[in-house]
Formats: structure tokens, C-alpha cells, sequence
């Protein structure tokens, strides 16, 4: 069977199932980020306000946390099937933080349940495990996310900027976590929530500027991409709108909470919008590359018999 036999074209194929797995890890990053943040976020100190407002917390989460974590298994199972070379690539270079990571993901689901299942006295601990879960969980997420920008290289200076990375993405997760709580809580819970927003935000701001500058000078094609006219001009959109969006949101928190909750749920949207724009610029600067520098989409991609037979199943299985 030749390639004029195909639905599309190798290539074409490449192109969905790269737009596919994009599209789930931005999913996961919004929807498991703001229940990892939550997670960070909750209180384990021993008094009844803290007891209540951690059960406030876990119930705005309940309905959602475990499926949100779909989206990630999603995004794994593309990269290994469409593209196989790179997958090997990826986790031969992050094994050690994804091992991390799968731990942090079980130890929450395992403190989740048993919270429900155990004593009272004893959600206090089980708190303090899903905290310590969600914890690994993001900053283990974040070194990976450092390691990718640099091009898994095995430098003092690359770990250093993994490690200050995980830092940036727990906090980002606290900030989009905060917003959910923000949108989800009332009273002084709901305060609470908007200090941890506006700290976290800013904490999100600082991380943000930090790797689009250290971005473009340890990538020197990401560098001509985002600066070379004309194109620059349009690009330098994404990072006016993002420091935008930070400033009005850091405002609209200052004065929250608004009478009868108005505009609660706004924060969230925006934040969201946040991580779309630098989503959208991560993609603009390696597209199409999975690897940076080394291997292409178009490199890497299964067999088009293979990516055909998968397209069929995506169809259905994505909506």
C-alpha cells in the first residue's frame, strides 16, 4: 500500500496526533493544575477553622480530581504510540522525575480515599500526605518542563534552572488552584484564597519572565523565531497580553471579594487564558520539534498504517 492510499498523508498524520497531544497537556495543565494547587494549598495546622476549610477545600476537587489526571495519561499514551522515538528519548532523560511524579500522583490518590474512608482524627494526616503528594507531584512536573527548555542537558546550569522551574510551575499551580477556590468558596476561606492568589500570581509572574528570557538565549532558534521581523511583531502579542493579564487579575484580587460574589469566577478565566498564552509561546518556540534541536514530529511518527489505525480510535475517544 503506498502513502496516496492513506486518509492523509505521514505527515499530515504527524500534525494531529502532535495537535492532539498538545491539546491534552494544555487540558491537563488547567485542569489537574488547579486541583494540584488546591492540594498545595491547603492548611494542616490542628484547629477547628483549618478542619473546616480543608474539607471545603477537598469537596470543591472531589467531583473532579481524578479525572482530570485522564488527560495526562492521554498525552503519555500519544507520545508513545505515534511517537515512539521520542518517548524513549524523553523518559531515558527524565526518569528519575517521572518516577517522582507517578509517586506524588499515588500518594494522592491513596490519601484521597482513605480520607474519606478513615476516623476523623485522622484526616488531619491524610491532608498533610495529599499536600506532600501534590507538592512532588508539581515540582517534579516543573523540572521536567526546565529540562525540556534547555534540551536535557546534563549541566550544573540546566539543574539549577529545572529545579528554580519546578518552583515556577508549583506556583503557577497554586495560583490557577487559588482562582478555583476563589470562584468555589465564600468567607474567610474565599480571603484567604484571593492572598494566595495574588502571592502565587506573582511568584507565577516572576517565573514566566525568567524563562522567556533564559528561553531564547539557551535556544538559538527559538531566539531567531521570536525575534526576527516581521514576525516578531505579531509574536510580541503573547507576552504584552500575558503581563496584562497578570496585572489586571493582581488588581481585580485586590478588590475581592465583590458584593452578592460578583465576578467571582473571573479570576479563574483569566488565569486560564494565562496558561493558554504560555502554552501557545512554548509551542511557538519548538514547533515542530519534540526534542529540542535533535528530533521532529515528523522524525518520530509511527508508521502511517499505524497513525491511520490510531485516528480512528482518537475520533471517538477525544470528545
Amino acid at each position: 500500500m503506498n502513502s496516496t492510499e492513506f486518509l492523509f498523508s505521514a505527515d499530515i498524520f504527524a500534525i494531529i496526533f502532535a495537535a492532539i497531544m498538545a491539546f491534552s497537556i494544555l487540558v491537563y495543565a488547567i485542569l489537574d493544575g488547579y486541583d494540584l494547587g488546591v492540594g498545595i494549598l491547603i492548611p494542616v495546622q490542628d484547629d477547628p477553622q483549618c478542619f473546616e476549610d480543608r474539607n471545603s477545600m477537598i469537596a470543591s476537587i472531589g467531583p473532579f480530581w481524578d479525572a482530570n489526571e485522564t488527560w495526562l495519561v492521554l498525552a503519555v499514551g500519544i507520545l508513545l504510540i505515534a511517537f515512539p522515538a521520542a518517548h524513549s528519548a524523553v523518559f531515558k532523560s527524565l526518569y528519575l522525575p517521572t518516577a517522582i511524579m507517578l509517586i506524588g500522583l499515588i500518594i494522592r490518590g491513596v490519601a484521597f480515599d482513605f480520607r474519606t474512608k478513615s476516623a476523623q482524627v485522622f484526616h488531619r494526616h491524610w491532608d498533610k500526605v495529599f499536600r506532600a503528594g501534590s507538592l512532588m507531584t508539581a515540582l517534579s512536573q516543573g523540572y521536567m518542563l526546565g529540562m525540556y527548555v534547555t534540551g536535557f542537558k546534563n549541566t550544573p546550569y540546566t539543574y539549577v534552572f529545572s529545579i528554580l522551574s519546578g518552583v515556577g510551575v508549583a506556583s503557577a499551580y497554586c495560583y490557577i488552584g487559588a482562582a478555583w477556590l476563589v470562584m468555589k468558596t465564600k468567607g474567610g476561606l474565599q480571603q484567604h484564597a484571593v492572598r494566595w492568589c495574588q502571592l502565587s500570581g506573582r511568584f507565577t509572574a516572576v517565573g514566566v519572565l525568567a524563562v522567556s528570557l533564559i528561553n531564547p538565549l539557551v535556544n538559538p532558534d527559538v531566539f531567531v523565531r521570536w525575534f526576527s521581523l516581521p514576525q516578531a511583531l505579531g509574536l510580541m502579542l503573547i507576552p504584552v497580553i500575558c503581563i496584562g493579564l497578570f496585572i489586571i487579575v493582581d488588581r481585580l484580587l485586590a478588590h475581592m471579594p465583590f458584593q452578592d460574589d460578583q465576578l467571582c469566577w473571573l479570576p479563574f478565566v483569566l488565569v486560564m487564558i494565562i496558561f493558554f498564552c504560555c502554552f501557545q509561546a512554548l509551542v511557538i518556540s519548538f514547533y515542530p520539534d519534540l526534542i529540542p534541536g535533535e528530533l521532529t514530529i515528523f522524525e518520530s511518527a509511527s508508521a502511517p498504517e499505524a497513525l491511520q489505525f490510531m485516528f480512528y480510535g482518537a475520533v471517538v475517544v477525544v470528545p
